[in-house]
């Protein structure tokens, strides 16, 4: 398994830290702290990576939270994140979609030129 690989933002719940569309480096680690913003695997859904804020040491692993409370499927729903399911830290940001664009700030698909 390579140390770094990417990743790209979809949906709100991390906002306004990390936005749709922007593309991270993710640095695989085994060491992360409470305020890291982390790749994980959904613990009922492990096919599924998904980006969140370690917010706390948990019985069972790490308590994971989305910036964005209202728009967020976290560890409020599906409780503590074992150790082995964190995948790594975000690094590094990138880039950003080119083909997301939108007037009010949000991210929409564009409809063209």
């Amino acid at each position: 398994m390579l140390p770094i690989t990417r990743v790209r933002i979809v949906g709100p719940s991390m906002e306004p830290t990390l936005r749709n569309g922007e593309w991270w480096l993710v640095r695989r680690t085994g060491s992360v702290h409470p305020g890291h913003v982390v790749l994980l695997k959904h613990p009922r859904r492990p096919e599924l990576a998904i980006v969140k804020r370690i917010d706390r040491a948990a019985e069972g692993g790490w308590w994971v939270i989305g910036d964005n409370p209202a728009e967020s499927d976290d560890s409020r729903a599906f409780g503590p994140v074992p150790a082995d399911h964190i995948l790594g830290r975000l690094w590094f940001r990138y880039g950003r979609d080119p083909r997301r664009e939108a007037a009010n700030g949000r991210d929409t698909p564009n409809a063209g030129p």
